[in-house]
């Protein structure tokens, strides 16, 4: 097992690799580091292995697919998660590293939002687009994380081996995010430089395409994870629509004695009975989430067990 082990998945990052490991070597001399080549073009894994990185590689396409390689492949007591685009300054590892062995925090968010970030990075609809989701994730989940898209984290092992990754993209920070706080894992903010890519050197995520993936990801981890709320606003809103629409045939009926809507009336009727079935719905799913969160405490007691071992 690692001590440390900073986890860099990249995707043709030549131009900016090997100042990336140096500089984490430098911050982080008794780490090891890894990079993890998600199908690069130009010698990204060439120059990472001559800087001195540990080089792998997930054929699978997307960051999601290479987090979730290096998640199992990997074992560590700290984790730091870092781009391989230079965007994040390495000295601010070492007390990432410091919180998650002394403090034993199970994420560090690297916290680009309440910096540089507005500043350094020249695009406004990714400025946009951060603040969106973290005001919906803070505000759906309620919990004050600073900036749920980072890519600059640092894990527990516990974290690590217990987080089901399912994103195949960028969305995976989002969902690494709501992962640790409907788990009620402890999460601290840590307030980071950042600064724009190089000249030369361009972003993959794209967007309008991931931001939409990044909204849905948000909704229907929202559904997962918080079914009655989701279920519960889906009924009040059925029961609103079918209330409205039956308020003027029942005022009608009131003032004639007849039903001059039927098929109006028919509508609200199903309605009323989608939003009793939604609620229950709701109901019966947060049971099972319950079950759930029962059964993920009991499996961290086994990762922790497992932990235990591979120190020894």
């Amino acid at each position: 097992m690692d001590k440390i082990a900073v986890l860099i998945p990249c995707y043709n990052e030549s131009k900016t690799i090997e100042k990336v490991v140096t500089d984490f070597k430098k911050a982080l001399p008794e780490a090891v580091i890894y990079v993890y080549d998600n199908n690069s073009t130009d010698h990204t894994d060439e120059i990472a292995r001559r800087a001195g990185a540990v080089v792998r590689y997930e054929y699978q396409q997307g960051k999601g697919n290479v987090i979730r390689r290096m998640f199992r492949e990997i074992d560590a007591q700290c984790y730091i998660m870092a781009d391989g685009d230079d965007t994040y300054p390495a000295e601010f590892a070492p007390s990432m590293v410091e919180k998650v062995l002394n403090k034993k925090v199970d994420m560090v968010v690297g916290d680009r939002l309440s910096s540089t970030y507005f500043t350094e990075n020249k695009r406004p609809f990714h400025n946009f687009g951060n603040s969106l989701v973290r005001k919906c994730i803070n505000i759906m989940f309620k919990t004050q994380i600073n900036d749920i898209m980072t890519g600059y984290r640092a894990f527990s092992y516990q974290f690590v081996k217990s987080f089901p990754v399912l994103s195949k993209g960028f969305e995976i920070e989002t969902e690494m995010s709501i992962h640790a706080v409907d788990k009620n894992m402890y999460i601290e903010n840590e307030v980071i430089e950042y600064r724009d890519r190089p000249e030369g050197s361009e972003s993959k995520l794209n967007t309008y395409s991931d931001g939409f993936r990044v909204l849905k990801t948000i909704a229907q981890l929202y559904r997962n994870y918080k079914p009655m709320a989701f279920f519960g606003l889906v009924a009040a809103v059925l029961l609103i629509l079918g209330i409205g629409f039956f308020i003027p045939v029942f005022v009608t009926f009131l003032e004639t004695g007849r039903v001059g809507k039927i098929p109006t009336l028919i509508v609200c009727g199903f309605a009323v009975l989608g939003a009793i079935q939604s609620l229950f719905s709701g109901l019966v799913l947060q049971t099972m989430v319950q079950k759930n969160r029962q059964d993920f405490e009991m499996e961290l007691q086994r990762i922790q067990e497992q932990y235990n071992n591979l120190e020894k």
